[in-house]
């Protein structure tokens, strides 16, 4: 059999974990299997298959897959086996208002008590940002994008609103990822240099309207999507007439 025919090769042996148990091993890389759209929504999971590239029993596997579930990352079948569930489009949306709301109003505090720094840890991000896009280099930007975000939470140290944006985060970015073209990896690097030159500026109205302004656009381009390719997603008939749910 050659590497290319090799069934979960993206999977390594989870028989002696460098940290914690073999359970919350292989949980660790089938979840960022799905995250990273190695394992694609609606892609049913063959547990032998999985079981022999890891090396493991098929009790830890059953366990990963059930605290896969409740993620909301796959979706056991009684008597039928286990599928990568699909995105729910509908919660992705919501998932997104909150950000919106909640990111847009931080950033605006953070302006008027911006910490000495931060100014040069968002520039040096986005030159790396600025990097990945021209190699088109998807998972590197990825990467960098959250690594944004997370110097803006780390400025801001509001722990409550940190945690409420990082509750869903495994659907948001299996989501985001299948968006991120390279057009949308230029994009998403002008719109984040956009709410850096806001916070640059000191000013807390320009920069808050340029996180929503992103989120905005994200948001939309998710229902297009969505509604190009609705094997993909739970609900896309939802939002078919790709019309954002806030103004």
């Amino acid at each position: 059999m050659s590497a290319v025919e090799i069934p979960y090769k993206f999977l390594v042996n989870a028989t002696a974990p460098q940290r914690g148990s073999v359970t919350q091993s292989v949980t660790e890389q089938l979840r960022t299997a799905i995250v990273t759209l190695a394992l694609t929504p609606g892609e049913i999971l063959d547990k032998g298959a999985i079981c022999a590239r890891l090396g493991v029993s098929r009790f830890p596997v059953s366990e990963a897959l059930a605290r896969l579930q409740a993620e909301g990352l796959v979706e056991i079948m009684p008597q039928r086996g286990s599928m990568v569930s699909r995105v729910r489009i509908g919660d992705v949306v919501e998932y997104m208002l909150i950000r919106r709301a909640l990111e847009s109003e931080a950033v605006r505090a953070l302006v008027a008590k911006k910490p000495a720094g931060l100014d040069d840890k968002l520039a040096a991000n986005l030159a790396l940002q600025a990097k990945a896009a021209a190699a088109g280099d998807r998972d590197t930007f990825h990467h960098y994008d959250l690594e944004f975000h997370e110097i803006l939470f780390g400025a801001m140290q509001f722990a409550r609103i940190r945690a409420v944006i990082e509750n869903a985060r495994a659907n948001l970015d299996r989501a985001r990822l299948l968006i991120l073209d390279p057009r949308r990896l230029s994009m998403t690097h002008h719109e984040h240099g956009a709410i850096a030159a806001g916070i640059a500026a000191a000013d807390a109205d320009r920069a808050a309207a340029a996180m929503r302004a992103h989120i905005d656009k994200v948001t939309g381009e998710l229902l297009a999507f969505a509604h190009q390719s609705p094997e993909l997603f739970a609900d896309s008939e939802r939002f078919a007439d790709g019309t954002l749910p806030f103004g």
